[in-house]
């Protein structure tokens, strides 16, 4: 029997109280980080793949889990067919086509099946782009009033950046003409990275269950007036160093650049 995993944990907060919305939130968010293995008819064709799905309730499901040897399991060889990758990545692949997931079935406490319409929903929120503003800062002071909840869910998302930038601030800033919020700023961005790293602020707001657009985002480059000020009033989070890449495996899925297609 496999070890008790981030979404068993999750699931059995998200079912001991339905009532409460920030749990199942951060079960659907332990959902998209995870990577998943998909049971496959038989080996992949390219980048086509044909999943494994039975009828439930009206509607198709894939089988996924969370951790290979449940796959193992499930299937009752010791190889199984599968493709590999984020639950994130999953959610974007099945939206639309009105396919369910079944993860862990069988195999995990955390069994359950997610319905198509909470794919399609999972997908739209991680594909909302955040909007743009522009505005003239004319003063940076420390963070105040934020929720507990938020803080605690840019500190788990932040935790995945590892080597998209050297480090963030949240502080509080007034702009130009009186408007008052709260700035995440980045320090030392890594070219390119600057739309994953507000994506992933966005998603900490959507999934610690805050409205969307409390929260700014900025990309600094450090060593100029504005790195220092908020490196003096900010609330300081550390993103981990990067690590040595791996090489993507041949399962599709694997490299992010080459998703599979469903046939």
């Amino acid at each position: 029997m496999t070890d008790v995993t981030e979404i068993d944990r999750a699931h059995a907060a998200m079912v001991a109280d339905e009532a409460d919305d920030v749990a199942r939130l951060r079960f659907y968010e332990r959902l998209a980080e995870s990577e998943l293995f998909m049971l496959l008819e038989g080996e992949a064709e390219g980048d086509q793949i044909s999943p494994a799905m039975f009828e439930a309730e009206g509607q198709e499901f894939v089988l996924i889990f969370d951790r290979e040897e449940r796959m193992v399991d499930f299937y009752g060889k010791a190889i199984a067919p599968y493709a590999a990758l984020s639950g994130r990545g999953m959610a974007q692949m099945l939206t639309g086509q009105r396919i369910g997931m079944a993860l862990n079935m069988g195999v995990a406490p955390s069994a359950m099946l997610v319905p198509a319409e909470a794919v399609d929903w999972l997908a739209q929120t991680l594909g909302n782009d955040p909007e743009e503003v522009d505005g003239q800062i004319t003063e940076l002071t420390a963070p105040k009033g934020l929720p507990e909840v938020l803080l605690e869910a840019l500190d788990r998302k932040l935790a995945t950046a590892a080597g998209l930038a050297v480090e963030a601030y949240l502080c509080g800033v007034t702009y130009e003409g009186g408007g008052r919020g709260h700035m995440l700023a980045f320090v030392g961005t890594v070219e390119g990275a600057e739309g994953a790293l507000t994506a992933a602020v966005n998603e900490a707001l959507v999934f610690s269950g805050i409205d969307a657009g409390m929260l700014d985002v900025a990309h600094l480059e450090g060593g100029d007036p504005v790195s220092e000020r908020v490196a003096k009033v900010g609330l300081r989070f550390d993103l981990p160093s990067p690590q040595m890449p791996s090489q993507p495996g041949a399962n599709p899925g694997m490299d992010p650049n080459k998703p599979p297609k469903l046939h």
